[in-house]
This record gives C-alpha cells, structure tokens and sequence, in this order.
C-alpha cells in the first residue's frame, strides 16, 4: 500500500519530485567533483615534494656504524631506515628513516636520539611532506597548514550541499503534512508514516547520486586537463594528469547516501511525531507574522513590498542556504580579487618593478664555495659568453660586526642607540654591539666596477660598507627612511663568526674559548647598494668585501660551505627567446659539473603571472561553487514550494491583487534575495580591504586604480540573473494554475 502511495505522490507531484532529484543530484556532482579534485591536488602536492626532498620521514646525521643502523630498524615503529649516500660523507653519515605510523615520529625521533647518544640537533624532520598528512610539531608555532585549510574549505561546501539535500526534503515533506494527517487519523503509525517518506528519498536519489558522482568524476577530470593547458609553460614542474583512487568514488558515494538518508529522516521524525489533529489543521503555509513589519521594504515599494518581506521573513529558515552560500561566495570572490591585485601592486613594486634593470638571468652554483669557484676553467669561460653585457658572481654569508658604542652615529643615538632600533638584530657585548653583519662577497672585476660607481678608490683590501639603517620609529617598509648607521670616522670594521644564541656569541673556534674576530679597512661608506637581485633587512649592517680579501680573512671568521650566484645581464632589449637561450648557454657550461638552479627576469614574471592566474582559477571556481550552491538553494525553494504559494496568492487575488501586482511581488522577493549578500559584502570587503591597504601602506587610489570592479560587478549581475530566472520560471508556473483551485487542492499535476 504504501510504496503504491509513494509512486503515484511521485508521478502526481512531479515539481516537489523534480525539486529532490536535482538536489541530489547537484550535491552528488559537486560532492564528487570536489573530492576528486582535492585527491588530486593532495597526491600532486605529495608527488611534489617526494621529488623536491625525498620521501623520508625522518632523518639522524651523525657518526654511525652498521649496528647504528641495525638498531634504527629494530625500532618498533619503524618501517625501514637506509643510508642516504648522496648526504653522507667520509666523517658523518646520514640516515633516513620511514615509519609505519609516521603521526608519533615526534616522539619516536627523540628516543632513537637517546639510544644512539646523539644531541636532538641531529635530527631532522620532513615537515612539509609530513604536513600533508596533517602532521605537524607540536613545537611549531605556526605549522603549515595548507591541507588543513584545503579540508576546512571542503567541510564548509560538503556542509552547504547538506543544507540544500534537507531543506528539499523538508519542502517536499511540509507541503503534505495535511494528507499524512489523514492517513494518521485513519491507523497510519509513526513508523509506518517516516518508512514511507525514506522510501521515497530513496527511490529519488538513487539515479541522481549515482550520475552526479560519476559526472562529478569527469568534470574534475576536464578541470585538470584546462590546469595542465594553462601550466604547460611553467618551468620546473612536473605533470600533474588525472588521480583518482577507488576509495574516493566509495566515500562520495557512502558519504551521498548518509547525507540523503539524515537529510529525509529529520523532517520525516518530525512529520511523524506530530497528532492527526495537528496534521489535520495545519495548511502547509508559511505563518506570516503581522507584527513584524518590513518598513524599507514598504516605504520603497508599497504594499507588494510589505507582502514581499513577510514572505521572505517567513520563509528565512529554509533561505539560509542559499543567503549564506551567495554571501560567502560573493565575499570569497571579491576578497580574492582584491587580495591578488594588492599582492600584484606590492610584488611589483617590490620585486619586478625594483630589479627590472638590475637582473636578466639568475644562476645559483649550488654548495660551492666562491674561492673554490673562481679557480674552474668554467669562470673564465662565463665570462666570455658573448650573449652576456656584464657578469657579477657573488656570495652572501651571515656574520657579525663588532660595534663600539662611541662609533654609532649620532642620528642613530638621537632615536635611542642601536639596542632600540634594532632591535633583536643587536646584542650588547660589553662596551660594544654585536650586529647582523651580511658579507657580500664580490669577484674582484664587480668589486672594482662598485667602487668607481660609488665615487670610491678603487682598492681590493678593504670593504665597502652599507652605511644605513631604516629609521623604523618614524617611516613605514613601504616609504622607509634611512639614516647613518655608524660614525663614519671609523676607519675599520670588527667582524667575526656569527653565533648560534646571538650575534658571536654562541660558537667558538678549535676549541680556544674565544670569538676569532678580524679588523678590515673601510674603503668607503655609501647608502647606494651595487647591481645584485639581493633584498638586505633595514636594520643590518651589511659588508661588501672583494673576493681576493675574503680568501684571506675567511678562515678566521667562518667557512660554511654556500651557495655561489651568479648575476647575468643580457644585452639590451633582450627577449625572452634571447633569455632563454643565454639560459641554455650557462646550463650547458656549468649543468654537467654543477648543481645548478637558473631563472631569467621574463620568464620569471611569465610563471608568477601565471601561478597567480592559477590561484585565482581555483578560488574563483570554488566560490562559484558556493555561489551554484546557493542558487540552486533558491531555486529548489522557488519552484517546491509551489503550493503554498498558489494557495498564498489565490488569497492575494481574492482581494484584488491583480496578476501584476503578484509579478511585481515576485520582482522584489528576486531583488531582496539576490541583493542581500551584496549588501552584507560591501561593508565586510570594504573594512577588510582597507585594513589590508593600510597594514601594506599603500596609497588608497593606487589600489582603487587596479581594483577589479569589473570581475566583481559581472559576478554580482549573474547572481542577480540566476535568482530573477528561478523567480521567472517559480511565478509562471503559478500564474498559470487556476488559482481559485489552489485552497483545496493537495497535488500539482
């Protein structure tokens, strides 16, 4: 009897049927097309590192034996641990070790210290493949959380899809609450009445759940394929393609099922606890509350505007999914805008626009030591490249300057000495400062070519010093001011070994108990830095040191092994295919002996804009995703809830409303629903916005010249054209029914 009931509600009542399915049906295909999308992005990210770092887990360098690593393998955890010979050498060794459960390597690490006796700095830690399992350092103050925000944006859409499966169930349900009451009054029990109503959600979302899962899996493969398109030119990548696992099409699935089943058993239990007499009277309307009143609403529009707010109020339970979904998508997209163009503005003037004439092709010699450089076969020819206007090989290291407290200068001792300006950059060592001192290392030829530009004696036994300090007290990073970091009449520099606890205060040389420090000449003093893409923090106190002084002063002060670069600027007016192939001569000069990372200005810019545009991509879809969400939030209430509102407007008619003035009603409901998430957004992105360019510094009209108003205003209209068609096609349908009808009629044909 009952599934005989159930098929002929189904085939009479095709609107509240149609409302279900294609709720089903657009959760599953969202739901489905987000998982696979995430899965994907997760095993590229995955894939990413493992290729950057290595798969390891964990890792312990230090001195250690075959029965080292025997132990190691015989920890309960771990899975495996192998020597990594490319790390290791003839005094230390390096093991890297994999866990079975890799979410207690926090304190798994620690007691494999312990049994090999080796100090916690030995180990080290994969972080951000570990981070993409969401496991974090329970040290880490500020862990990445990349994935955690992935799965936070997740959750918020899977929890809107939700919302918009039950409030269909809940339409379709409410609107027979008169006809279960009959059947209440006539033996029907609870049980029997909620059986029926699941058997019905089930019947409806079968077919749907299993096409949009299906549809949702190819609509994520046609995403990735337009995002490998779109990269295609991106150096330094590897190939994404089209992941997917069995157990994502299982959990889509199972996860549909659930939330159909919870989604109709809600309003269903609710149906069935009420009495036949309850039922029985209730008319499946929306209680219009008199005594609230939509002032603005009537002072703008009449009487149809005071009918339009009431409706509106009265139906605010069953909006909220798609007022949300509309107001957070609008808000995400507009903030996503406004942050990228901001980001844009600042990257320019920091980066692009800053070093456009100062860089054309970067190279880095990877762990090689400029001095062991300089002696290759390999510099002299670089040199000799005949697509090269000017060369400048460098090293930059980090040590420390000796300051006394008489050698400040007096700008500086104006706005409270070194120690207040800056700051954590400066330790008080008895009658002196110690300083963050970067050296920069120049080959002989820049060095000299520095000198002659800054008016300065061209001299190899001395250093040039950068004698500035960003007056932090009084000026912004964006607009710094600089004053006079030292007395210039010091005739010397102080430098030595940067320490571990402060600025030479923490390491010690061959075991004497004192800092090793060496005095050099000062050439000049200058606030003019030379023509490197280098950035040098406002409150350091930076050295550059020609490259046949640092041979012999830099056993003294340090000799960690670094990173040797190479500044390369093309001839004039250089394109990108120029660039490139200036690229190609240097690889194929120092690939086959060197590690060696190389970038050129152009291209540089050509993959951050296109990074960018792939950002923008990605958050734009999913705001439009939440953005369909709510729209199809309104149309599952505009065209499911046609009863009531024929019964509403037979009403309206019956005293003289005329069809019109119900259009026109219509009309206003359309503008109040599209028009509230903008005004909710304006005044939240305006604040955020302004708080924004006022922590950047930046000149308002500056952004207000690049604001993306037009992206925006066009994201704005397709809400209001979406929300106004569900109304058009919603008041249509009731126009056309015969109203009188409608207060005794229980079905839609």
């Amino acid at each position: 009897m009952w599934r005989d009931y159930s098929i002929s509600y189904i085939k009479k009542n095709r609107a509240s049927s149609i409302s279900i399915i294609v709720a089903a049906f657009i959760s599953a295909l969202f739901l489905s097309f987000l998982c696979s999308l995430f899965y994907g992005f997760w095993v590229y990210e995955v894939e990413g590192i493992v290729l950057e770092e290595g798969d390891w887990q964990g890792r312990i360098t230090g001195i250690m034996d075959a029965d080292d690593l025997t132990m190691i393998q015989s920890f309960g955890n771990v899975k495996k641990a192998v020597v990594n010979k490319d790390l290791s050498n003839g005094q230390e060794t390096v093991i890297d070790i994999y866990f079975e459960d890799a979410r207690s390597i926090f304190q798994d690490m620690p007691l494999i210290a312990d049994r090999l006796e080796v100090e916690e700095d030995a180990l080290s830690y994969n972080l951000l493949l570990l981070s993409r399992y969401l496991i974090h350092d329970p040290k880490d103050e500020s862990p990445p959380l990349l994935m955690t925000f992935y799965l936070v944006i997740l959750l918020i859409v899977s929890f809107s899809l939700i919302l918009i499966i039950r409030n269909s169930f809940a339409m379709s349900m409410n609107a027979r609450i008169h006809q279960l009451g009959i059947f209440s009054s006539v033996g029907a029990s609870p049980g029997q009445i909620r059986t029926c109503l699941i058997q019905e959600a089930v019947v409806l979302s079968l077919a749907p759940i299993l096409f949009g899962s299906i549809l949702g899996i190819a609509l994520s493969f046609g995403v990735t394929q337009a995002i490998e398109l779109i990269a295609a030119d991106i150096p330094g990548r590897h190939e994404a393609g089209f992941r997917y696992h069995p157990m994502v099409f299982g959990v889509t699935i199972l996860s549909s099922f659930l939330t159909v089943l919870c989604s109709a058993w809600l309003p269903a239990g609710k149906l069935s606890r009420m009495t036949p007499l309850e039922a029985i009277r209730n008319t499946g309307e929306w209680k219009l509350k008199k005594e609230k009143h939509s002032h603005i609403l009537q002072f703008l529009f009449g009487i149809e505007g005071e009918l339009a707010g009431n409706s509106i109020k009265a139906r605010r339970k069953v909006m909220y999914t798609s007022t949300l979904s509309l107001t957070l998508s609008l808000l995400g997209f507009t903030l996503t805008l406004c942050f990228f163009t901001l980001s844009g503005i600042s990257t320019g003037y920091t980066y692009f626009e800053k070093y456009q004439s100062v860089w054309d092709v970067m190279a880095t010699v990877e762990d090689t030591d400029i001095e062991d450089f300089r002696m290759t076969q390999e510099w002299k020819e670089l040199q000799g490249l005949d697509r090269v206007r000017n060369l400048a090989v460098y090293q930059r290291l980090e040590v420390a300057a000796r300051i006394p407290e008489t050698g400040q200068s007096r700008e500086l001792a104006a706005l409270g000495g070194i120690g207040m300006v800056a700051g954590p950059l400066a330790v008080k060592a008895d009658d002196a400062w110690l300083v963050q001192a970067p050296v920069v290392v120049l080959d002989d030829d820049s060095f000299m070519e520095y000198c002659r530009r800054i008016g300065a004696s061209p001299r190899l036994d001395g250093a040039i010093v950068l004698n500035r300090i960003w007056d932090s007290l009084n000026s912004n990073f964006r607009y710094p001011r600089y004053i006079p970091y030292v007395d210039e009449r010091l005739g010397t520099v102080v430098l030595q070994e940067a320490g571990e606890t402060g600025y030479g205060t923490g390491r010690t040389r061959e075991g004497n108990g004192k800092n090793t420090t060496v005095e050099i000449p000062v050439i000049a003093y200058t606030q003019e830095v030379p023509v490197l893409r280098e950035e040098y923090d406002g409150h350091a106190f930076v050295q550059f040191v020609p490259l046949s002084l640092w041979g012999e002063i830099s056993g003294k002060i340090g000799e960690v092994r670094q990173d040797t670069s190479i500044r390369i600027l093309a001839a004039k007016g250089a394109s990108l295919a120029d660039m490139d192939a200036l690229e190609g001569d240097v690889l194929e000069l120092l690939g086959n002996k060197y590690g060696i990372g190389i970038e050129n200005r152009i291209q540089e810019k050509i993959t951050n804009d296109y990074m960018i545009f792939g950002y923008q991509l990605i958050l734009g879809g999913l705001c439009s995703i939440l953005a369909l969400i709510g729209i199809a939030n309104v149309f599952s209430n505009t065209l499911g809830f046609l009863r009531q509102r024929r019964r509403e407007f037979a009403r309206y008619m019956s005293i003289g409303m005329t069809p019109s003035g119900i259009r026109r009603l219509f009309c206003i409901e359309a503008l109040v629903i599209a028009g509230r998430p903008v005004l909710i957004t304006l005044p939240i992105a305006v604040a955020v916005m302004g708080y924004m360019i006022k922590a950047s510094y930046l000149d308002p009209m500056e952004f207000m010249a690049e604001a993306p108003i037009i992206p925006i205003l066009v994201f704005c209209l397709s809400i209001f054209g979406f929300v106004a068609l569900a109304y058009y096609l919603g008041g249509r349908k009731v126009l056309r029914c015969n109203l009188s009808d409608a207060l005794r009629d229980d079905t839609l044909e």
